[in-house]
């Protein structure tokens, strides 16, 4: 009983089936295999995982706002709550061990600071909590399906950054 020749011509069969009916249906390579010792094994899997490419993570994108936004707007949330949780406890705990934490105290010690670094820490208090509320406003207008093309996306992060410094510099220097 010979095999009958497929004619590539046939309309009976599609494609696949084709390409399927052409090859053969296994494959089959050879390995052999032997019983190692625990620690020869662990020593040839060290071997194995130290010849691996690592992870080139970051350092192969192209920094873009985007994800660079998305990055400060959570690193930036996280100092907020984290600075306003620690902030409380102190103020909580700051008659035990002395400390004067009342309003009337950190003013008097901001006002005898000199101009410069009132500015300097004014606009540093100021940056994280004006780029959050920015960048917070623009999530909101991406909640509602508007600004969310690729153009857009950049463009209203070069705004909230700009929004962000005149905002913070318009704060640090508001009661000088």
């Amino acid at each position: 009983f010979a095999p009958r020749p497929i004619s590539l011509t046939s309309t009976r069969l599609s494609a696949p089936a084709l390409i399927t009916a052409c090859k053969p249906l296994t494959q089959s390579r050879p390995a052999a295999t032997q019983k190692v010792p625990g620690d020869e094994a662990y020593a040839i899997l060290k071997a194995q995982r130290a010849a691996r490419p690592i992870s080139p993570h970051l350092s192969i994108y192209q920094t873009q706002i985007p994800w660079t936004l998305s990055a400060l707007n959570r690193i930036t949330g996280s100092l907020l709550s984290g600075g306003f949780y620690m902030f409380g406890a102190a103020y909580l705990i700051s008659p035990v061990f002395g400390w004067h934490l009342e309003s009337s105290a950190l003013a008097a010690s901001f006002a005898e600071l000199p101009t410069a670094v009132k500015v300097l820490l004014k606009f540093g208090v100021a940056l994280p909590f004006t780029f959050h509320s920015w960048n917070g406003i623009r999530h909101l207008v991406w909640d509602t399906g508007r600004e969310f093309a690729n153009k857009s996306v950049v463009r209203t992060g070069q705004v909230v950054i700009g929004l962000t410094v005149v905002s913070s510099g318009a704060l640090a220097v508001y009661g000088l």
